[in-house]
C-alpha cells in the first residue's frame, strides 16, 4: 500500500475539485523527498472522470464506485470506504483539502481509525519519517509547525497555499468495487442541494477578484464592486466586516475566517488591510487598492495604491474598462 494518500474530492458535475490538485501536488513533493509511495483515491457514484484528472498529478489512483454517494452525505460514505482501504498498522498519512467536505471527511475518518488530524496546513515538509505541517495562527501573526506522535495521521490543507502542478506523465487508474455489505454509518438522505448563484468559477479559483470592505458603505455600494468584477471577468469578494454587516453572503468572505484566494489580480475597494484579511489574499500576484487613507495597512503590501474616494475612482475605472471592451 502507499505511504501517502490523497483524497480526491468530486464536484457536483463529476470533475475533480481544484483543491485536490493542489493537495496532490503537495503530497507528491513530500513523497519524493521521503522516498515514499503516493497514491490517490476517489470515492463517488461515478468516479471515473475525477480519478482520471487526479491521475495527472499522481502515479496511481484508486477509483472506488459507491452508488450511495449519489444520495447520501459524501463525507461519511467516502470515509467508511477509505477506512476499509487503509492499513492502520503501517505508516500511512492521508492528505485532503480543508474545504467543508474535506473537513467533514477528516473528522469522520479520524474517528473510525483513531488517527490524529493536523488541520488547516498552509505548507508541509517531510522530516524524520513523517510530515511536518505549517499552520497560521492568531490571525496570521504566527506560524507554527506540528507533527504526529505516531506513524499515521490526516493532514487537511488550506486552499490556494500550493499551486497545482501536474506530474511529468499521467499515472494509472485502478477501478475498485466498494466492499460488500451495507454501510454501517446511519443512513442520512440528502433531501435538497442548494447551489449558490455567483461567478462562473468558485471564488477560490477566480483569476480576478474585486473585493469590498467597510469603506463600501453598504449593500448598495457593492453594486460598484459587482460591476467592476463583471467588467474584469472576475468574482466578487468581501471582508468579514462587510459580511457581518449583512451586505454580502458569507460564501464571498476572504480572510482568516473566510476563504484563501490566489488570483492574478486582487482589486481591493475600501479595505483597510487588517491582518485577518491579509491572510486570505496576500498571495495574489498583483494587489491594487483604492482607499482614502494613505496610512491604511493595505498600503504596506499592495503593489499599487490609489489614494482617493472609491466612489470617484471606481466609476472612472469602470467607464474606462467598458470603453475598452466596447
Amino acid at each position: 500500500m502507499a505511504g501517502l494518500w490523497v483524497l480526491g474530492e468530486v464536484t457536483p458535475d463529476g470533475t475533480l475539485a481544484h483543491i485536490s490538485g493542489e493537495v496532490a501536488t503537495l503530497a507528491r513533493t513530500l513523497a519524493e523527498a521521503a522516498g515514499q509511495e503516493v497514491a490517490g483515491v476517489v470515492v463517488a457514484a461515478d468516479p471515473a472522470a475525477a480519478a482520471a484528472e487526479l491521475a495527472t498529478f499522481l502515479p496511481r489512483v484508486l477509483a472506488v464506485s459507491e452508488p450511495a454517494a449519489a444520495d447520501r452525505p459524501w463525507s461519511m460514505v467516502a470515509a467508511e470506504r477509505i477506512a476499509a482501504l487503509l492499513e492502520p498498522a503501517t505508516a500511512e498519512f492521508m492528505f485532503v483539502g480543508a474545504g467543508p467536505d474535506g473537513r467533514d471527511l477528516a473528522g469522520a475518518l479520524a474517528a473510525m481509525l483513531g488517527w490524529g488530524v493536523l488541520a488547516n496546513a498552509t505548507g508541509a515538509a517531510w522530516d524524520d519519517g513523517s510530515p511536518v505541517a505549517e499552520m497560521s495562527v492568531f490571525g496570521g501573526k504566527l506560524t507554527t509547525t506540528s507533527r504526529f506522535t505516531g506513524q499515521t495521521g490526516i493532514v487537511t490543507v488550506r486552499p490556494n497555499v500550493v499551486s497545482a502542478a501536474p506530474a511529468g506523465k499521467p499515472g494509472s487508474v485502478e477501478a475498485v468495487e466498494a466492499a460488500a455489505g451495507d454501510l454501517s454509518q446511519p443512513a442520512v438522505t440528502v433531501v435538497e442541494r442548494v447551489v449558490e448563484a455567483g461567478a462562473a468559477a468558485p471564488i477560490e479559483e477566480a483569476r480576478v477578484i474585486v473585493a469590498g470592505g467597510r469603506g463600501v458603505g453598504g449593500p448598495d455600494g457593492f453594486k460598484l464592486v459587482e460591476d467592476l468584477a463583471e467588467a474584469l471577468g472576475g468574482a466578487v469578494g468581501a471582508t468579514r466586516a462587510a459580511v457581518d454587516a449583512g451586505w454580502i453572503p458569507y460564501g464571498q468572505q476572504i480572510g482568516q475566517t473566510g476563504k484563501i484566494v490566489k488570483p492574478q489580480l486582487y482589486l481591493a475597494l475600501g479595505i483597510s488591510g487588517a491582518i485577518q484579511h491579509k491572510v486570505g489574499m496576500q498571495t495574489a500576484e498583483t494587489i491594487v487598492a483604492v482607499n482614502r487613507d494613505p496610512d491604511a495597512p493595505i498600503a504596506d503590501f499592495a503593489d499599487l495604491v490609489v489614494i482617493g474616494d472609491l466612489f470617484a475612482v471606481g466609476p472612472a475605472l469602470l467607464a474606462e474598462l467598458r470603453a475598452r471592451s466596447g
